[in-house]
């Protein structure tokens, strides 16, 4: 296992991150995974074992079974972890038990310590942006619970780029804790974030954490053009997140022949080429069978060669969009190539 810098900070965290969706099964989040304690204990346990040291999960999975699940099964290990989880969703009916305001983050802090069993939350990320909060109030709230010593890094998720950088511009100005992190979807299959947000991240030192690897299972090789997933899988019930099927078929096409070529899987090599992207920190999985953790673990091992690389991004390119190509095409003559 390899371990890089969470953006700018001094926090180490492993390449591959656990995610703890699976855990629980409450309500809508039975269609993503049902995993109970006995479960949860076997695949952290494997995690550990394999170094990872990093473990992430949100207040609004199952409905808060996922951090009562997680927690407990770090147990004693938890001081050796960094433990990330998000704040932002709905956790009751009344009108402010969601969203981004004071209210609802310290109210949602205190009860994720509790279910976590801990003391302090290493990464807390919010899931999402909050129309109807100011982003001063947001900002403010989560820079105090730094101050206050019950967070310790601030994190965000599925934000637009531009919602980025206005919240890690009003953090410099006004001299509050920033977002060191960014949680975003990022598959072979789904590399819109390249466009904008990759970019930002890179200018202002912004660690990458990417969600849904395995594009909610698509790429896990189970699918294949004109044919049916199998019974029962993530996809024939959650078709999520959304996928240009014909582009990612393409992708599993290639995927598949060096999959052949390095007597791999094709889930290993979308999680390989994820780890070759220099600006990814870290890639989340989300297993639900030990055998499905030991194939994703191994990825780490699969070092993909030039030809190989090159055949991947050719097929998954995303295709000209502006005003990237005028960018590129206006910058072309700044760097010669080199003799």
């Amino acid at each position: 296992m390899h371990y890089r810098p969470l953006g700018r900070t001094g926090l180490f965290v492993s390449e591959l991150c656990f995610g703890a969706m699976t855990f629980g099964g409450e309500g809508y989040w039975k269609n993503i995974g049902q995993q109970g304690q006995a479960e949860a204990d076997a695949l952290v346990g494997r995690c550990l074992d394999a170094g990872i040291n990093f473990f992430d999960t949100a207040n609004v999975y199952s409905y808060g079974q996922s951090e009562e699940l997680l927690g407990k099964a770090l147990a004693a290990k938890r001081s050796q972890v960094v433990l990330a989880t998000k704040v932002r969703g709905r956790m009751g009916p009344g009108q402010n038990e969601t969203g981004l305001s004071r209210y609802h983050i310290y109210d949602s802090v205190h009860a994720s310590l509790k279910r976590l069993g801990t003391d302090h939350i290493d990464l807390l990320q919010i899931h999402g942006y909050d129309v109807a909060t100011p982003l001063e109030e947001t900002l403010r709230a989560l820079d105090d619970l730094v101050r206050e010593g019950k967070v310790r890094y601030l994190g965000a998720s599925n934000l637009a780029a531009w919602q980025l950088m206005k919240a890690l511009g009003l953090s410099d100005h006004r001299g509050l804790s920033r977002f060191e992190s960014l949680q975003a979807y990022y598959s072979i299959a789904g590399r819109d974030l390249e466009r904008e947000l990759v970019p930002l991240m890179k200018d202002q030192q912004v660690g990458l954490m990417v969600w849904s690897p395995l594009a909610g299972g698509f790429l896990s090789g189970k699918y294949r053009r004109g044919a049916e997933g199998p019974e029962g899988a993530r996809r024939t019930t959650f078709d999520f997140p959304p996928v240009d099927r014909e582009r990612a078929y393409n992708a599993i096409d290639v995927m598949d022949a060096v999959a052949k070529e390095t007597g791999t899987s094709v889930a290993r090599v979308a999680l390989a080429w994820l780890l070759h992207q220099p600006h990814v920190t870290t890639v989340i999985l989300g297993a639900k069978t030990q055998a499905q953790l030991d194939d994703n673990l191994a990825a780490t091992e699969l070092r993909l060669n030039p030809e190989q690389l090159a055949k991947l991004d050719a097929v998954s390119k995303l295709p000209p969009e502006y005003p990237g190509w005028m960018v590129e095409r206006q910058n072309a003559d700044r760097f010669p190539p080199a003799r």
